[in-house]
């Protein structure tokens, strides 16, 4: 099964639309296609986000895909890495990938996340990882190609 570090974006796109990419990468989850790693600064992050306002999701709803993360994902303490992100906030999704010997970290910001500083693991965007996910072989090549 394909590991995956879930940027903060990727989960509010795919609330926001539906039927695009991220959502595809979330219904993945959802469904136990795809396991998410995670750990309690990321959930926090997550959380705080979903719930402002300006979104509209009902706290329920993120309460539950909270929940859900929390019993069907892979909930890890990552180590602090010593590297510089252009954004230093997006550092936990790379040490929690690196921890947590991520097949992927998937962003839709590639740019906050240069490949020199992500330890060997792929960072893609959820268009990406779809398409990993209808070819498992390409997938595993990319995997392979980084050494991983």
């Amino acid at each position: 099964m394909v590991k995956i570090v879930l940027d903060t974006n990727v989960l509010v796109s795919a609330l926001l639309s539906p039927y695009g990419p991220a959502a595809r990468v979330l219904d993945a989850v959802l469904t136990g296609q795809i396991s998410l790693i995670f750990d309690d600064r990321i959930l926090r992050e997550y959380e705080d986000v979903l719930c402002r306002e300006r979104f509209g999701f009902a706290p329920e709803d993120v309460k539950a895909l909270l929940d859900f993360i929390r019993s069907e994902g892979l909930g890890i303490v990552a180590p602090p890495l010593n590297i510089a992100l252009p954004d230093p906030d997006d550092l936990m999704f790379v040490e929690v990938a690196v921890a947590g010997d991520a097949d992927a970290l998937v962003t839709g910001n590639k740019k906050h996340f240069p490949e020199s500083c992500c330890g060997g693991i792929p960072v893609i965007s959820p268009a990406e990882i779809i398409s990993w996910e209808k070819d498992p072989l390409r997938g595993l090549l990319r995997r392979m190609d980084t050494g991983r």
